[in-house]
């Protein structure tokens, strides 16, 4: 019998911004003004809260735990939120999918607020101020995390899944299967992206943060989202998207896949696998970069050769 085939490590090469891109906003979950600038960087991802002058890593024992919001105290995450020493920078995932979704390996993220402005709900505003401010190669590369078997992360309760198959090519693909049950105001989809930053700014970056409109009125009723129509996000009814359109017929699933790209930044370094999302949130997306950083005891330092 064959020996199995372990794929080998494609290093990605380091990419930065060529200069600094700044957008201005307010947060989703606090309503908070906010000012993020995307800088050139030299040592992986960090998030700056300028206004506090502490540096937050992008690490997973940077997960902040407590709900951004009173209204959440007893749900799973609906963002992924970062701290030090209780200086909090919220909803980080959109701007952190929009550096791996274009291959970017450093950058420093300055932001002034509490939370990452929301913007139009997609990571479409991020990339094009990053692409207008263009990128740069720097020496060497990152060695990916490579996987010699599968590995499967589940949540039985909710019925979700994520689930790697090692990869021998450079790159990786993720694919999400969203799935809200039968006569759901959302039909069963499904979003794939393949890797390249071409396909991620076309086709992933563009697809906006969603809820459906029960979702909608709890939320409000708990005192959020108080300034805001579904003429201004994207809320879904009975017979679709409330006061708005869709921008792609499986925006809701391109949207989730966009969050688990900006999760699985997490990890540190790149994963070279075929990762299928199914019905996954932010929490099982934490908990599959945890897995593959306990795999490989690789917790804090990002591998360069």
């Amino acid at each position: 019998m064959p020996e199995p085939t372990i794929p080998i490590a494609h290093p990605r090469q380091r990419t930065t911004l060529a200069a600094s891109a700044t957008l201005q906003g307010k947060g989703l979950f606090t309503g908070e003004p906010a000012t993020i600038t995307f800088k050139p960087g030299l040592d992986g991802y960090s998030i700056v809260r300028a206004d506090k002058k502490r540096a937050i890593p992008v690490r997973l024992v940077s997960l902040h735990k407590d709900p951004i919001h009173p209204a959440f105290k007893d749900q799973k995450p609906r963002s992924t939120n970062l701290s030090s020493t209780h200086i909090v920078a919220a909803t980080v995932e959109h701007a952190l999918s929009a550096l791996a979704g274009l291959g970017i390996t450093d950058c420093t993220i300055e932001l002034e607020g509490p939370e990452v402005p929301i913007l139009d709900g997609s990571a479409k505003p991020f990339v094009d101020a990053i692409l207008a401010a263009g990128l740069t190669s720097l020496p060497g590369g990152i060695a990916p995390f490579t996987l010699t078997d599968p590995i499967v992360v589940q949540d039985e309760e909710a019925g979700a899944s994520i689930t790697a198959q090692p990869r021998s090519t450079p790159g990786w693909s993720i694919t999400y299967e969203l799935d809200y049950g039968d006569n759901a105001p959302i039909p069963m989809q499904r979003a794939t992206w393949d890797g390249s930053p071409d396909a991620y700014a076309r086709h992933i970056a563009p697809a906006r943060t969603f809820c459906t409109q029960a979702e909608a009125n709890t939320l409000q009723a708990a005192g959020l989202f108080q300034d805001l129509t579904p003429a201004d996000m994207l809320v879904i009814g009975p017979a679709g998207p409330i006061d708005n359109a869709y921008r792609m017929d499986n925006e809701p699933a391109a949207h989730k896949l966009l969050d688990a790209i900006g999760d699985f930044t997490l990890a540190i370094r790149p994963i070279q696998a075929d990762i299928t999302c199914h019905k996954s949130g932010h929490a099982l997306n934490h908990r599959f970069a945890q897995w593959i950083c306990m795999r490989f005891h690789a917790l804090t330092t990002p591998a360069r050769p």
